[in-house]
């Protein structure tokens, strides 16, 4: 496994190249960078910013799409036909009767594939031409998003939509932040906060400074690692790191900042969100797969059969010409030279079994008319958003009902991404929403009261004005300090929150008279019942997933001291100083709660004493300037405080369904449809949807990455032992279920990845923890280790054991990639469901191909964010949910829906009768086609092999167009085995499709055996009863014999559709009585004298039908040859229905019992049971308390900047476009290749030099280092006094990360081991020397703002005025400015 580790390494590096260099305001320099493209042929290396995800354009659309429709081989079939018919020696039929029809053909699948490429055509072009402001010259001009190139500047203003990947130079904000929103990507409502470099946030203080920025940026090439970004930023001979908290990727929205500036250093397609868009793939339908290999064996068989007709051809002309010599004058060919043109001309005879009407009435007309069905079903119709459904693809009808996985998006596609505030517990008292409120708004007293909440409860609104009850009055007095949340004042409060949890918190406490009015750096200001009240904010602990609590220590007005906490049930409870009856029944309700599957909280206060409070503080400060081990410092102080509590209650949030997705979900799962949920939040957030869902449920075993890697260990164990014998499968037979997240499926997925593997040595740790549990960062560590090891030895224990076949090393390490993803589907194809967190919209994509290698199943993908694209497109069925998170998802979908619920419509009814329909019409035209054409066969024995046609020419050229089509039509397009609500009752019906019992080759062997006996029936019966016949009755001549042939088989195959029709109606009755009144009105006019005068050769059937229908004895026989083919297929159905019911009894019976099954004990699965799930408490991460402690986040009233050149001519806000198109993950800071929370603080450092390979590594404190990456502001230092050009190099430190260890050798793995837990527990890590000294020096920085390196920096983490952004006081921009329209 060497040679593999060793790829990946250089995979990686090779990912992660710093090679890609741009310079602002300078197009030129940009410019020539080149790229090989082949041999000698070169291109610019960076890209424009205009996209194109259409696949034509006006000159490739003809020949790529006639490559396309030429990939079927029923096409290449009539292409051959035409060309043999345009011989004339072989023709028999003219060739324009198959030519006209196939330009047809080809003419409506490229008008419709036209369609939809206009329509990504209009969508290219509404983002390309949307607007943006670039620095052209000395100030910013409107240019259109296609118009920017990589290094130019650009300003965007509040609700603009990020146009490219940038660098963040500045903003408006304090301490240049700028937030931003990604919920059309990661569904996530909560707003994230990024952050210029120090050295730009006061340098750039100006637009003149600004247009004369000529800094550097050198990164890594462009990648679809949306959370990962590494460089520098080189500006007057210094380097400054950057990292992804430093950039704004293409398709975010800019939120609460009024301007900010960056530059651009990815554009159109090197963007990262277009990086995971994927392709358009060319999709198709299993029953299209299976007609191409359908048309083959048909071709060939046509061909098998064509030879043998000429080999009897040529003994009968040998024969012919040795007894008839002196007609030998007529062959002015050799026996050869005829024999050769006969079987062309057998070919082109037989060329009617492959009816080229068949395909252009079942691409054409059936897969539209159940589009526009689909289109026209009022029961999908969503009416608050006037939203129908929309087929966007015409030929994927019939796959709908033959899907087994659905993969769904979770926010946006299964909830409503909207948290409400759902019920609450005050000691013991569980005060849930009124059924039925007074129409009387209750909270009118209030006039700060958000009228969006609908809680309401009468009871508690009583208790909260009574003011008698402490727990209450202390209870809402936590939801309005207790939280991280920010406020903005225009006409109304509008609250900005980290979450919308806190959101939803904080607006129930607002509601019940405890609004949260303001903040400032140490205080919080709330209007209580009608009185206003200050709080001195002493200390803030905010939340994290360690934690999973959050405490805020305040003075209140009197001067009393309160600890107010919240967080999650089980943290809460340890701490609690008793448990009496009001803890017992909050527990209770709690309980209650999460069978709810409730979002719960839970809320504490106590009261400290003034000497209890000094003593803390001391420590607390002690704590805070540590420079080893300060966050496990901390966070003792913290337990320290955190003690003795007394219960208030728990809150109860509802993450709210769509309507219905609970009802569809569960039928689905009937109709044996797995479910799978692909999602980019946290695991228990994702689990709590699943458990809502009833997806999961308690009694189902929940596995996660350590038991997936017991389990598949004992498998490959048990495999190995058994030394090439029969593989024992997975031990499992009881309900489980898979949660699995992206790290562990980046381990997995090696062998279906182009792309280089993401970095992994990030497993487990969360990128805004500031620290964890003493042990826990370590197991994480080697469980993530173990698990990458474990991966690796499975392909060194094939091939000990001799499971793997001896080949060579690239074949072999393959090989066991695949065995390891087999054996990783095997277990995931037995749970009843699968959870994935944290993937990327990548990953997403990834996991379909998963299933789609190894389970050869249909699948379907449904989303509603930009995130989702590429998993659309990779799956069979893609469906966009037109929701609240723009429309890309929509744009690139093969089917529209509003909600999730119209899911179970769409596949159990519309998706059902689709394959039923498609399958019934297939079939049929198959059994006609044979029935009336198998009959030139015999009839060839009979004429001498001569390639002589049976029917008259114009019956064979209107058979399948007027005589037959109408009837298979009606069955193609209305034919219903059960009715609608039939189906949605009994969703096991779908199982048919997925199947495929209704079309395959025993059905396509049914259909030719019983097409072939009825073409024999009306052949040799009529050729028996025709022989001695002589006289006006007899059948003896040719016209005759071919009128009663043809009219038996049209009858029989007439009856045939009566007898397969389950659905009359009108229309039913009304195509068997159109298509035999076109028989003989079509038949009266070509056996006309009139045209015959006229036209003798081309109608020389004159009068034949009616000389033969008016003799009784030729009726008895066409009853004969009807009778013959009807009664006895009737029989054998009645039989067979009979013998059938019984048997699917026996089938339920057997289903049901195998539900119930018991559990057998297996050792390597342990699950302790989760009585409570406060996944609120669990996935909430950090939110802005520390920017709100240091002051960054707030903004002081401007004062007076002489710097600050102020420009009037600020370009207005920008408008937001219609669509989103871009994914956002958490902001991960990457140092060492790990991810951590920003502390805010820095050391100083020498300039960002690459270390000398040479240097010997140095053991530093591990804590040392940690200092080293925080951020400015956690020491709480005036920002304006600190420059980056103090912050080590990120990217050689990177080489010496302790996670890049499973870079080494496999075999090195004991040794390190051994040494690892000695140097964790000691907190020490390997790094350069050159960064020792700098590591352990600091410096104060002086009043006037002078260098970090020219003093010592003062550590005190007292609160320090800071001096206010200079971009503070640039220009607002105008109201009543707009930004010029650029779309036309």
């Amino acid at each position: 496994m060497g040679s593999l580790t060793y790829q990946e390494d250089l995979d990686e590096e090779k990912n992660s190249e710093f090679t890609w260099e741009v310079q602002a305001n300078n197009r030129a320099y940009n410019s020539q960078f080149k790229e090989k493209v082949f041999l000698c042929w070169q291109r610019k290396k960076y890209k424009k910013n205009v996209i194109h995800t259409a696949k034509y354009n006006v000159f490739s659309f003809l020949p790529l799409n006639l490559y396309e429709q030429f990939h079927r081989f029923s096409n290449l079939y009539f292409l051959l036909i035409i060309l043999l018919q345009g011989i004339p020696e072989i023709s028999t039929l003219p060739w324009f009767t198959l030519f006209a029809p196939f330009v047809c053909l080809l003419t409506i699948r490229a008008i419709r594939d036209l369609v939809d490429d206009i329509g990504r055509h209009r969508s290219d072009k509404i983002v390309n031409n949307r607007p943006c402001q670039i620095l052209m010259g000395k100030s910013f001009l409107w240019r259109k998003w296609k118009n920017l190139h990589v290094g130019d500047l650009v300003c965007l203003h509040k609700d603009s939509i990020v146009p490219a990947d940038l660098v963040l130079l500045a903003s408006t904000e304090p301490s240049s932040l700028c937030y931003v929103e990604t919920a059309d990507i990661d569904g996530e409502t909560n707003l994230k906060f990024r952050q210029a470099p120090v050295i730009t946030h006061h340098e750039l203080t100006s637009i003149r400074k600004i247009a004369s920025f000529q800094g550097k940026v050198v990164c890594e090439e462009p990648n679809s690692r949306m959370h990962h970004f590494v460089g520098c930023l080189e500006w007057k001979g210094k380097k400054y790191p950057l990292d992804s908290g430093n950039i704004l990727l293409r398709g975010c929205k800019v939120r609460n900042t009024d301007t900010c500036y960056g530059l651009v250093v990815y554009a159109g397609f090197d963007t990262k969100i277009m990086k995971n868009c994927g392709k358009i793939h060319l999709k198709r339908t299993k029953i299209d797969h299976l007609m191409n290999r359908l048309v083959v064996l048909i071709f060939v068989s046509t061909v098998v059969i064509s030879a043998a007709m000429t080999f009897g051809f040529w003994h009968k002309v040998k024969e012919f010409k040795a007894n008839h010599h002196y007609v030998s004058a007529m062959h002015m060919h050799s026996v050869a030279m005829e024999a050769f043109f006969i079987f062309w001309s057998f070919l082109i005879l037989l060329s009617v079994l492959v009816p080229m009407a068949m395909f252009i009435i079942r691409v054409e007309f059936i897969y539209l008319g159940n589009s526009v069905f689909i289109n026209w079903d009022e029961h999908m119709y969503y009416e608050p958003q006037d939203l129908p459904a929309k087929a966007r693809s015409t030929s994927l009808n019939d796959l709908l009902g033959q899907v087994e996985y659905i993969f769904s998006d979770k926010t946006g596609t299964l909830t409503q991404n909207i948290m409400t505030f759902k019920k609450c517990c005050i000691s013991g008292v569980v005060y849930g929403p009124e059924e039925t409120p007074g129409k009387e708004n209750p909270f009118l007293w209030n006039k700060f009261a958000d009228g969006k909440l609908l809680f309401c409860n009468a009871q508690l609104l009583q208790a909260v004005w009574a003011n008698q009850d402490w727990r209450v009055r202390e209870f809402w007095r936590v939801l309005a300090i207790c939280h991280t949340v920010m406020v903005q004042k225009n006409d109304q409060l509008v609250y900005q929150a980290a979450s919308p949890d806190e959101e939803a918190l904080v607006t129930a406490a607002r509601n019940f008279g405890y609004v949260f009015l303001a903040r400032t750096q140490d205080s919080i200001t709330l209007m209580e019942l009608g009185e206003e009240c200050v709080y001195q904010v002493l200390a803030m602990m905010d939340f994290n997933s360690v934690r999973k609590r959050m405490s805020v220590l305040v003075r209140k007005p009197e001067g009393s001291i309160y600890l107010y906490t919240k967080g999650a049930d089980t943290v809460i409870y340890e701490r609690l100083q008793k448990k009496g009856e009001t803890e017992w029944a909050t527990e209770e309700a709690l309980a209650s709660f999460a069978k709810e599957t409730l979002r719960t909280l839970c809320l504490a206060c106590k009261k400290v004493d003034e000497e209890v409070y000094e003593e803390w503080r001391q420590r607390h400060q002690e704590a805070s300037i540590l420079l080893q081990n300060r966050a496990q410092a901390l966070h003792q102080v913290y337990e320290e405080m955190e003690q003795s509590l007394e219960l208030l209650g728990a809150t109860a949030i509802e993450d709210k369904l769509q309507d219905g997705v609970l009802e569809t979900i569960k039928c689905l799962k009937q109709g044996n449809i797995k479910v799978w949920v692909l999602t980019g939040d946290k695991q228990e957030t994702a689990v709590n949807i699943g458990f809502a869902c009833e997806l999961l449920s308690e009694n189902m075993i929940i596995l996660e990455e350590k038991e997936i890697v017991r389990i598949l260990e004992v498998y490959w164990e048990n495999n190995n032992n058994l030394q090439g014998g029969k593989k024992k499968e997975l031990p499992l037979q009881f309900k489980m279920a898979l949660v699995i997240n992206g790290e562990f499926l980046d381990q997995l997925l090696l062998s279906l990845r182009k792309e280089p593997r993401a970095l992994v040595q990030n497993v487990n740790v969360d990128p805004l923890e500031s620290w964890q549990e003493p042990g826990e960062e370590r197991v994480d560590f080697l469980q993530a280790r173990r698990l990458s090891l474990m991966w690796r030895t499975l392909g060194i224990q094939l091939r000990s054991s001799g499971l793997a076949p001896q080949q060579e090393d690239s074949k072999t390490l393959q090989s066991s990639e695949e065995r390891r993803e087999r054996a990783f589907m095997e277990l995931a194809s037995r749970c009843q469901a699968v959870i994935c967190c944290r993937v990327t919209p990548k990953q997403k994509a990834l996991i379909v191909a998963l299933v789609k290698k190894y389970q050869n199943v249909v699948t379907l993908a449904i989303g509603d964010g930009a995130n989702d694209i590429n998993m659309i497109k990779t799956a069979d069925i893609g469906i966009g949910v037109a929701g609240q998170e723009g429309m890309q998802a929509v744009q690139n979908s093969d089917y529209v829906l509003a909600q999730f619920s119209f899911l179970r419509r769409l596949l159990l009814v519309h998706g059902r009768w689709s394959y039923m329909r498609v399958c019934k019409f297939l079939r049929f035209f198959l059994y006609k086609t044979l029935a009336s054409m198998m009959v030139q066969i015999w009839f060839a024995f009979y004429s001498g092999f001569t390639a002589q046609a049976l029917y008259e020419g114009w019956f064979l050229a209107l058979f399948n167009l007027l005589y037959s089509t109408l009837p298979v039509l009606y069955i193609g397009l209305f034919e219903q085995d059960v009715s609608a609500e039939r189906s949605l009752e009994l969703p096991e019906l779908y199982i048919t499709g997925q199947k495929e019992e209704l079309f395959n080759y025993w059905v396509i062997l049914q259909a030719i055996a019983h097409g072939t006996a009825t073409s024999l029936v009306n052949f040799f019966m009529t050729l028996w009863v025709s022989q001695d016949s002589a006289g006006p009755v007899s059948l003896s001549d040719y016209q005759s014999f071919s009128v009663v042939v043809a009219l038996s088989n049209l009858l029989s195959i007439t009856m045939e559709v009566i007898l397969i029709t389950k659905y009359w109606t009108v229309l039913s009755v009304l195509a068997i009585f159109l298509s035999l009144f076109f028989y003989v009105i079509m038949t009266s006019l070509t056996q006309s004298m009139w045209l015959f005068k006229r036209f003798p050769k081309n109608f020389p059937f004159l009068y034949a039908d009616f000389n033969v229908l008016s003799q009784p004895p030729i009726m008895l026989v066409i009853l004969l040859n009807v009778s013959l083919n009807t009664l006895p297929v009737l029989a054998f159905r009645v039989i067979y229905q009979a013998l059938k019911k019984p048997q699917r009894k026996e089938e339920v019976e057997k289903g049901t019992s195998e539900e119930v099954i018991t559990v057998e004990p297996v050792p390597c699965i342990h699950r302790e049971s989760r009585a409570r799930r406060s996944s609120y408490a669990f996935s909430h991460r950090e939110g802005y308390a520390d920017l709100i402690t240091q002051g960054t986040i707030l903004r002081r009233s401007p004062g007076v900047n002489s710097d600050m050149l102020v420009d009037h001519t600020m370009p207005p806000d920008e408008p937001s476009g219609s669509m989103k198109e871009s994914l956002w993950y958490p902001r991960k800071m990457s140092f060492l290749g790990r991810k951590r929370h920003s502390h805010h603080g820095k050391v100083s450092s020498e300039d960002m030099q690459p270390p000398s390979e040479n240097l010997l590594p140095t053991e530093i404190p591990l804590s040392a280092l940690d200092s080293q990456t925080t951020s400015v502001e956690s020491q709480t230092l005036p920002s304006s006094q600190l420059s980056l050009q103090s912050q080590p190099a990120y990217l050689p430190q990177e080489k010496t990360s302790l996670w890049n260890i499973r870079k080494l050798s496999w075999k090195n793995w004991s040794y390190i081991w051994q040494k690892e837990p000695e140097s964790r527990r000691e907190g020490i890590l390997p790094v350069s020397s050159s960064n020792l000294s700098s590591v352990m020096e600091t410096v104060p920085p002086s009043a006037k703002g002078s260098s970090i390196s020219e003093q010592p920096m003062e550590v005190e983490p007292s609160p320090v005025e800071r001096e206010p952004s200079p971009m503070e006081w640039l220009p607002e921009p105008s109201g009543d400015q707009a930004a010029p329209d650029l779309a036309e």
